[in-house]
């Protein structure tokens, strides 16, 4: 498998597991829609997705 094909199925998952996650708890969309409305709680909606993408792309490399 290319890198590139394993970035995307990476996010894939990544988009199923948000979109499970706001099925099966209709509280998150709550939340995400309380979130973009008010900003003191978008810094931190925003901060779990930085973590979560430096989690999924960039903890797995090695260093040159």
């Amino acid at each position: 498998m290319s890198p590139r094909l394993i970035a995307l199925l990476k996010l894939l998952v990544l988009l199923a597991v948000m979109v499970a996650l706001v099925w099966l708890f209709p509280a998150a969309l709550k939340f995400v829609e309380l979130a973009a409305r008010e900003l003191r709680y978008l810094w931190w909606l925003v901060l779990l997705l930085a973590l979560a993408a430096w989690l999924i792309w960039g903890l797995g490399k090695t260093k040159k």
